[in-house]
């Protein structure tokens, strides 16, 4: 891997899932650890780089979602959504992957990580991109 002159990842890899169902759209507000905290966002987190994984992007989307909000994806289809570059909080690159999928059917999210995720919300599109605490990377995807 790419590392800065410090010794760092020159890059992180990051994946988010948002989830729908019944014309509602998760996010989660971002909890105090961490980039953007108190943001909206779908639940996700860094790929981690302990091995080969074949689909690693979306295996690392299951195992966020999974960690963050409790839902099994396991055999739900994702939909690659789209990807952006940004500069975290804390100097690192980040290239963002967004993938969308449903919720399983009698599944219930909760704050499976209360540190990481600080409240869930289900909004229509509309709601998302007018709520104050969306930010403009949110918006984009």
């Amino acid at each position: 891997m790419a590392t800065t002159q410090a010794g760092r990842p020159a890059y992180v890899v990051n994946v988010e899932v948002v989830l729908h169902r019944d014309g509602r759209w998760l996010l989660i507000r971002r909890g105090n650890e961490g980039h953007a905290a108190g943001t909206l966002a779908g639940p996700g987190g860094k790929v981690e780089t302990d091995g080969f994984l074949p689909g690693v992007l979306e295996a690392t989307g299951r195992r966020e979602v999974l960690e963050e909000i409790g839902l099994d994806l396991d055999g739900v289809p994702m939909a690659y959504v789209g990807n952006s570059l940004f500069v975290s909080d804390d100097g690192d690159t980040v290239v963002n992957v967004v993938f969308a999928a449903e919720v399983p059917p009698g599944a219930e999210p909760y704050a499976a990580s209360p540190e990481e995720v600080a409240e869930i919300l289900w909004l229509t599109t509309e709601e998302a991109l007018a709520h104050p605490a969306c930010p403009p990377w949110t918006r984009r995807t």
